[in-house]
């Protein structure tokens, strides 16, 4: 396995950043004088890009609402909401186990890439990774299958010797896109009919279990 490059989602797969995604949703659909669902409601959005979710929430196709909604949100997620997570039990030895077994390991997530970056120093878990890789500002990258596009075209990773990690059905779809194995983790948000259904390679009860599945992927 020392030549497959494993590429992991943040939120909902190293992380539960719950609480802070649900608060910043919450402000920003405050601020803008609109109703809110409650917080079990606001989770279901935790994983797909903010943009499609604040369409949903606000029942608009106005960018520039949804913009606005974004600049709240951002506002109080860049300060706050970053923080207000936590590592998931078992994920540093998860990393530390797969870098062992794996020819690198990547962050792949929809979140901006600044802000995984700080989140992902702010844990500590940063040694364990060789880049990390997200959506830009400006709506770039927003969809992870153009993220993952982007890192086939530039060459970081290749199709055939890597995999997906992640929690929802947006990472099994996009990897499967670009002809790449996935894994779907059943600690985060998503859960096995939405993973097996967009057809996740195979399923992953606990982060203790990662190494055996990715042993599974290469027998």
């Amino acid at each position: 396995m020392s030549d497959v490059a494993v590429l992991f989602d943040l939120d909902g797969t190293l992380t539960d950043s719950r609480a802070g995604i649900t608060a910043c949703l919450r402000h920003a659909l405050t601020r803008l004088g609109r109703p809110c669902p409650d917080d079990d409601a606001l989770a279901a959005y935790i994983g797909p890009p903010l943009r499609g979710t604040f369409a949903t929430l606000l029942g608009t196709r106005d960018p520039a609402l949804v913009e606005s909604a974004l600049a709240h949100y951002r506002a109080r997620y860049d300060e706050v909401g970053l923080f207000e997570n936590r590592v998931y039990d078992g994920v540093p030895e998860m990393l530390a186990t797969t870098a062992q077994l794996a020819g690198a390991l990547l962050v792949a997530t929809a979140k901006p890439r600044h802000a995984a970056a700080r989140i992902v120093a702010h844990f500590g878990l940063a040694r364990h990774f060789v880049s990390i890789h997200g959506a830009e500002l400006d709506g770039r990258f927003d969809a992870k299958a153009d993220l993952l596009a982007h890192l086939l075209a530039t060459g970081v990773i290749r199709a055939e010797s890597a995999v997906m990690v992640g929690d929802r059905a947006g990472d099994i779809t996009a990897a499967r896109t670009h002809g790449i194995r996935s894994i779907g983790v059943l600690w985060g948000y998503g859960g096995t009919d939405e993973l097996a259904g967009a057809g996740a390679d195979l399923l992953c009860e606990r982060p203790q279990a990662l190494g055996a599945c990715l042993a599974r992927l290469r027998s």
